[in-house]
């Protein structure tokens, strides 16, 4: 399907409720009050009836500060997200050892690492990603992989398998023109088409040079016009789902955000929190004291109030009526109160997201070992072995794609395959612990030496492992000798 020739209205309208429900998790996940001010500006009410905080005060008395306060629990959500699963980088390994040096010099170059990182961050945050495999021999002489954000993507599936995906982006303009860039990934070809239109119809089709962002994409391009045939039998982008299924959109390919029905929870956290630093403000004590405690600064200045003068006149007022002392007002801060409800908050907001309270530092935090880690925080393992499978075929193939693509562009003759994709453990094992199990082991006589090189390093190869066990057996004066060499008779 080639790109849209003809005026249509864009972003598509089919996924229209689909980037409403994106906007409203990226101003969560932004924390920007502004955001949500608007976001909240036409739906004022939570499902408990109760109006959204973040719906009030939106154009305060001039001279009034606003006293909302919001608290970042989605980011931390998203964040912790994209921790349990690439805090440690995956291993990819391929069988042809100058494939695998290859690969090695594009993932590390490329910060292939950190693109993921980030990528898992903002799938958990707004339901998706897709991954794309672009390329520019100017910037780097290597094949690149980026992240796009699912607002800027439009995915078609055919039996819920990925077949095309359109990127698009705005491109700067001076005037009310809304210039946009889209980028159709099909099997085996990338097409570009630039469009003027306004801020909801896509517009006519323009040649790519008509724009600065796009003329050095028409330069590159040349003779192809304005496709590219890569001539692989594969996507040059990937959508990977946060998690499935999308309860909002039954059947839908499209994965779920972390968010997804817990915005009131949100919204409640701000509220109490917003509560009690109001607390706070009442509670600053104060001091009422009756207008001969004032000093005169005559007509037109005022008067004021010293609180370091130790010596006052006596008052000429009976020392039964009102004011004829100083009144210290105080009020009470409810701090448990707020405490246990924010708390409570935090605890559905993070379960509701499928996460353990652990893996928010909430909960017992003393020393433990990593099998009762995993104990604590199985919610959270669970989540991560989920996301895990959605990842796992997505990046091996962008990985595949990158070495092909590398072969075609950089590297000719080089030996391609799909790589494979090995996630780190969440959780490492506690250095003093492993020892301690492998010198029981070692005393009742039930581990070898080699099983105990490759628990310490299961990283290791096979070569290394046993460079490591020989090293280990010479010098603790057990390696197999030679019976002719040592003089020892069989």
């Amino acid at each position: 399907m080639p790109l849209p020739e003809l005026d249509t209205a864009w972003p598509p309208p089919a996924l229209s409720k689909v980037y409403a429900e994106i906007r409203t998790d990226d101003a969560w996940y932004s924390g920007d009050r502004k955001k949500l001010a608007d976001l909240y500006a036409h739906n004022e009410r939570r499902e408990d009836g109760r109006r959204r905080l973040w719906a009030r005060n939106r154009h305060p008395q001039p001279g009034r500060r606003d006293t909302r306060l919001h608290i970042p629990l989605p980011a931390d959500i998203a964040s912790t997200s994209g921790d349990l699963l690439f805090a440690e980088p995956p291993v990819f390994t391929v069988e042809d050892p100058a494939t695998q040096q290859r690969l090695d010099d594009i993932v590390e170059a490329g910060g292939i690492a950190n693109t993921l990182l980030e990528s898992a961050e903002i799938a958990a945050a707004l339901g998706g990603v897709v991954l794309r495999a672009t390329w520019d021999r100017e910037a780097a002489p290597r094949p690149l992989l980026t992240a796009v954000h699912p607002d800027a993507a439009v995915p078609e599936w055919h039996w819920g398998q990925l077949v095309a995906v359109t990127l698009w982006r705005e491109l700067t303009s001076d005037s009310a023109i809304v210039w946009r860039h889209l980028e159709r990934h099909e099997r085996g070809r990338i097409l570009h088409g630039l469009y003027q239109g306004s801020a909801d119809r896509l517009g006519v089709r323009m040649p790519l040079t008509e724009h600065p962002e796009t003329a050095p994409l028409a330069a590159s391009l040349g003779e192809q016009g304005d496709a590219i045939e890569t001539g692989l039998d594969l996507l040059t982008a990937a959508y990977v789902p946060n998690i499935r299924p999308n309860r909002r959109h039954r059947g839908s390919p499209l994965g779920r955000s972390d968010f997804q029905g817990s915005h009131d929870l949100y919204d409640a956290l701000d509220e109490t929190w917003s509560s009690w630093l109001r607390d706070i403000r009442l509670g600053r004590a104060r001091l009422i004291v009756p207008d001969g405690y004032l000093r005169d600064h005559g007509p037109g200045s005022g008067a004021s109030f010293d609180a370091d003068r130790e010596v006052w006149q006596a008052l000429n007022i009976p020392p039964t009526e009102q004011g004829a002392g100083i009144t210290l007002s105080q009020f009470a801060i409810r701090v448990e109160e707020h405490a246990r409800t924010a708390d409570a908050l935090v605890q559905q907001a993070v379960r509701s997201a499928g996460y353990s309270v652990q893996s928010f530092g909430l909960g017992d935090s003393a020393a433990v070992t990593a099998t009762e880690i995993n104990a604590r925080e199985r919610r959270s393992m669970t989540t991560r072995g989920k996301k895990v499978r959605y990842w796992q075929p997505a990046v091996a193939d962008m990985l595949h794609v990158l070495l092909m693509l590398d072969r075609q562009l950089f590297t000719p003759n080089l030996a391609v395959e799909r790589p494979r994709v090995e996630f780190a453990p969440a959780v490492s094992e506690d250095p003093a612990s492993t020892a301690q199990t492998l010198a029981l082991l070692t005393q009742a006589e039930a581990v070898s030496t080699e099983t105990k090189v490759r628990t310490l390093h299961p990283d290791w190869d096979e070569t290394a492992v046993r460079e490591e066990t020989d090293r280990v057996l010479s010098e603790s004066g057990r390696a197999a000798a030679d019976p002719m060499q040592t003089g020892v008779l069989l």
